[in-house]
């Protein structure tokens, strides 16, 4: 092993155990009996998410990279496969709060394993493997910074459905918010604009591909849609109007009874919002957020606007670089206000951006071999992209390329607004 590979081996172990160290922080002030919850079919338990995380760096790195690697357990793969098919069979989705066993300390025992074997790899990696490693490990890391942000959200909504409405942590010194003001709408000028991840580093295979697509000009809203602005949507009847919605989101909203966003709760003419600090007084000035895409679509209409496409939203990001954003490192767990202004704010962070763009590969996407092709392409259907990222999102995981996807019901995610015209 040369200087050079010894450097990069233990760069890469020191971030490495940094973002192990991270997921177990966010499931610290977890009970143990919170950590086999799943209330929805979307909601995995925080114990799954950590042995999913630790098997899959099992399964695709130690296992094949570091020799005479023995699992774990045999049965790991088993319990804690995801949707890979290539790898074999696995438990199902719906099915994993089932796993009562293996209990929690064997989980963390598992993670102690994986972290302490990965450790010995990358101390002893050659020259030779070091350059076929290093897209996988990435893969591996980049994985366990999504179920981060999964396991945010997924314990918010696992606290949510306790009777007693408990905290996942105290609210702290967080000043007060301020009104940010009536929105702006900023110029984006017309052309051709490059698309897709062009830089340097990691991004995932649905971001490749750059292509050009030719916009016209179109405004773009300065924040994102606060609170206040969506109860004037739900008072003057939003949630009853037909003519807001499409088909399918009126008929989710009449077979749900739905009259408001996710985790709000009116009391005695007042609303509330569960928040990661407990159930707390809706803030207006802050961003809504837990809305369906069809919530965003009917407000839109009822605003008079619309949703930005994926490019266009991509455009605007290239005319107006988001330069900070309030992420998962500021531990808040919850958007926050935007300030008083005329510029741009909240194109990163806070809440995913609903676009009306449905979840299609680019140009030339292809599949990559193996159970690693599974990642992204097979999704690649009736499914609407997000955009910029939310207060659950890693900050060093995110970039103006990125496309999450979800189903267009889906409310359990920080999922916001913003406008166009």
């Amino acid at each position: 092993m040369n200087i050079l590979t010894a450097s990069i081996n233990q760069t890469t172990l020191e971030r490495f155990n940094q973002i192990r160290t991270q997921t177990e922080q966010i499931c610290a002030p977890l009970e143990p009996e919170d950590t086999v919850v799943q209330p929805m079919v979307d909601v995995s338990p925080p114990k799954w998410h950590m042995a999913h995380s630790t098997w899959f760096f099992e399964q695709f790195v130690l296992g094949p990279y570091l020799k005479n690697y023995k699992v774990f357990h045999p049965d790991y793969a088993f319990l804690f496969n995801s949707y890979y098919n290539t790898v074999g069979n696995r438990v199902q989705r719906a099915e994993r709060s089932t796993l009562t066993r293996p209990p929690l300390r064997d989980v963390y025992a598992y993670r102690r394993h994986v972290n302490e074997h990965m450790g010995e790899l990358l101390n002893t990696l050659s020259d030779e493997k070091l350059e076929n490693l290093l897209p996988v490990l990435e893969l591996g890391l980049q994985h366990e910074q999504q179920h981060q942000e999964l396991l945010i959200t997924d314990i918010k909504y696992i606290l949510s459905t306790n009777p007693l409405l408990p905290a996942y942590h105290a609210a702290g010194s967080v000043p007060q918010a301020t009104n940010p003001g009536e929105a702006t709408f900023l110029e984006v000028p017309g052309g051709i604009y490059r698309i897709g991840f062009q830089g340097e580093g990691f991004s995932f295979d649905n971001e490749l591909g750059v292509h050009e697509v030719l916009l016209t000009d179109f405004q773009i809203m300065n924040r994102l849609v606060t609170n206040a602005e969506y109860l004037e949507f739900m008072q003057d009847g939003g949630y009853s109007d037909f003519r807001f919605w499409l088909d399918e989101g009126l008929a989710m909203v009449r077979s749900n009874k739905l009259k408001a966003p996710l985790y709000w709760l009116e009391q005695d003419g007042d609303w509330y919002q569960f928040t990661m600090h407990g159930l707390e007084k809706l803030d207006l000035h802050k961003p809504v957020s837990h809305i369906s895409f069809y919530e965003a679509q009917a407000y839109a209409t009822w605003a008079g606007k619309r949703l930005l496409t994926e490019f266009e939203w991509e455009a605007a990001s290239q005319v107006y670089p988001p330069v900070a954003g309030n992420f998962q490192e500021s531990g808040m767990f919850e958007p926050k206000a935007a300030t008083s202004g005329t510029g741009m704010q909240q194109l990163y962070g806070d809440a995913w951006e609903w676009t009306y763009s449905a979840y299609h590969p680019y140009p030339g996407f292809s599949t990559a071999p193996g159970a690693l092709g599974e990642y992204n392409g097979k999704f690649m259907v009736n499914q609407m992209v997000l955009r910029g990222g939310s207060c659950a999102t890693p900050e060093r995981h995110i970039r103006t390329t990125y496309r999450n996807f979800f189903h267009p019901d889906k409310r359990w995610q920080f999922s916001g607004i913003r406008l166009a015209q």
